[in-house]
């Protein structure tokens, strides 16, 4: 078996004075190249006074009013191209086998909570190890069968949680306004209060947990009116909101999403009917446990808390 061929050999000329040599060769300019690499002038004829010097040959040509590559120049320029592209394609290489390398976590979420996913997922990919998150919008019946089948790491649901799964960093969303057609008596209305609201259809969900906030709604909500059921669980609110404009019915709306959404066709109006808050948290299996998760959790508290 034949020796290693460069095991005995110099190391030759830095990648830098390298990298400098094609880049003059390619302005024909040591002010232009310098200024590119941002570096002075001087320095960029050093670096090409080392690498000639390493070579023992003369690479350009210089005159007063103008550079030129040498005849060596000429030569050597595409052996320094070569070593330029497989350095930088060394750099990438690598940089992909670290990225393939990293853990990733896949958390779903309810569109609601969007933008506190986005600020979980660019937390995590800049930590030092950097963890990817696969974010995934999804509704409670859906998440809580990816979580049963571990197509998930997690998920940030609302009440009620599943009880055979953990639940950690639980925060509230105030529903604090009633979404109603823009054309609606009710729109031109202050504050509604929900004896108001006795002849009005008021979009629900089918599961209302007791004490939750859906159940506490409807308890407060008397008369004729109707609970008009459009869904098991209402996670897209965003959504919902077509369901009001196109006059199904009335929608209790969370504060995220009046802050967020400008309709032309809906209107939202201050809600009177006491404390009513819906809980989130970031539910997960135990027996799924990682180190990457427990991060994941750390990372979910610290964004609820700062921005």
């Amino acid at each position: 078996m034949g020796r290693w061929p460069y095991w005995s050999v110099d190391p030759g000329p830095p990648l830098r004075d390298i990298g400098c040599f094609a880049l003059v060769a390619q302005r024909l300019s040591f002010s232009r190249a310098a200024a590119e690499l941002h570096m002075s002038q001087p320095a960029m004829s050093q670096a090409i006074g080392r690498l000639e010097r390493s070579l023992g040959v003369r690479l350009f040509e210089r005159t007063s009013r103008e550079v030129r590559l040498s005849p060596a120049g000429k030569a050597l320029l595409p052996y320094a191209d070569a070593m330029l592209e497989a350095s930088a394609a060394l750099v990438a290489e690598g940089a992909r086998l670290a990225r393939s390398a990293r853990p990733t976590l896949r958390l779903a979420y309810p569109l609601i909570v969007g933008p506190l996913a986005a600020r979980i997922a660019l937390r995590l990919t800049r930590r030092k190890p950097a963890i990817d998150v696969e974010l995934r919008a999804s509704g409670w019946g859906a998440a809580t069968s990816d979580l049963e089948r571990g197509d998930i790491s997690a998920a940030i649901l609302s009440a009620p949680f599943p009880r055979e799964f953990t639940t950690a960093a639980r925060f509230h969303v105030t529903v604090g306004h009633l979404t109603v057609p823009a054309g609606d008596p009710l729109a031109a209305v202050s504050r509604i209060r929900p004896e108001q609201l006795s002849r009005q259809k008021i979009l629900m969900p089918r599961n209302r947990t007791p004490g939750g906030m859906w159940a506490r709604l409807a308890a407060q909500l008397r008369g004729p009116h109707q609970h008009h059921v459009v869904a098991d669980d209402i996670d897209d609110f965003a959504a919902a909101l077509d369901l009001v404009a196109a006059g199904v019915g009335l929608l209790p709306t969370p504060e995220l999403l009046v802050k967020t959404i400008r309709r032309h066709d809906i209107r939202f109006v201050p809600l009177d009917a006491g404390d009513l808050r819906m809980m989130y948290g970031l539910v997960w299996s135990g027996t799924h446990a990682s180190p990457e998760l427990m991060t994941l959790v750390q990372t979910v508290q610290e964004a609820l808390w700062t921005r």
